[in-house]
């Protein structure tokens, strides 16, 4: 109960239903995820670890802001993380998941040409589900999934307006083809390319 209530409520926060700022009940999120309190409690702990609230002894829970100073900050980890998870994944990968990533970057390259937000959107998702998966070491997944909450929502809020739809999806695709391959070098500098493009729509918020 405590993973869902976590789901539900970083569902919200990602795609700004809960706005930064915003304080948040806890009896109101029961109410409203018809889920315990307990479990929402420890949902809320779980989101504050993660740095989407922010946890204010005897005033409640507050949705964190956005700060761009930040997320270069969190990025300076994902290059090392996310390079290592890629190449991992290329390594560890079985036969059928390499199929997957094939198929995956086909669609991907596919949702750039035809520019396609809503089905790249869809696609990254299931990209990033992927290659945690397939890198099969729990303590990059864990350290993946601890920073992934606040990337999400800061590209939630800007790719409409600051993303090059047809470079990030291709980028993306770039890394499932390697990663198809079976080539762990080629899978790590593909990362590197993609976290560059990141770094410079990031900035270009400013």
């Amino acid at each position: 109960m405590t993973d869902r209530a976590y789901e539900m409520i970083e569902s919200r926060i990602v795609a700004l239903d809960l706005e930064p700022g915003l304080v948040l009940s806890e009896s109101q999120l029961v109410d409203e995820l018809g889920i315990g309190r307990t479990p929402v409690r420890e949902a809320l702990q779980r989101l504050g670890a993660e740095g989407l609230v922010v946890v204010m002894p005897r005033r409640g829970v507050m949705v964190s802001e956005i700060n761009i100073a930040k997320q270069l900050q969190l990025l300076e980890l994902r290059r090392e993380v996310e390079r290592l998870c890629a190449r991992k994944a290329a390594l560890r990968a079985t036969d059928a998941e390499r199929k997957e990533f094939a198929e995956l970057a086909d669609k991907l390259a596919a949702s750039a040409e035809a520019r396609d937000y809503d089905a790249f959107m869809q696609l990254d998702l299931a990209f990033n589900r992927s290659v945690l998966s397939a890198c099969r070491n729990e303590f990059i997944e864990r350290s993946m999934r601890r920073m992934q909450g606040l990337s999400r929502r800061f590209w939630f809020q800007n790719y409409r307006v600051a993303l090059d739809l047809e470079r990030c999806a291709n980028l993306h695709a770039s890394v499932a083809r390697k990663i198809a391959e079976g080539d762990e070098t080629g899978a790590g500098e593909a990362s590197d390319k993609l976290i560059d493009y990141i770094y410079e729509f990031t900035r270009s918020t400013l």
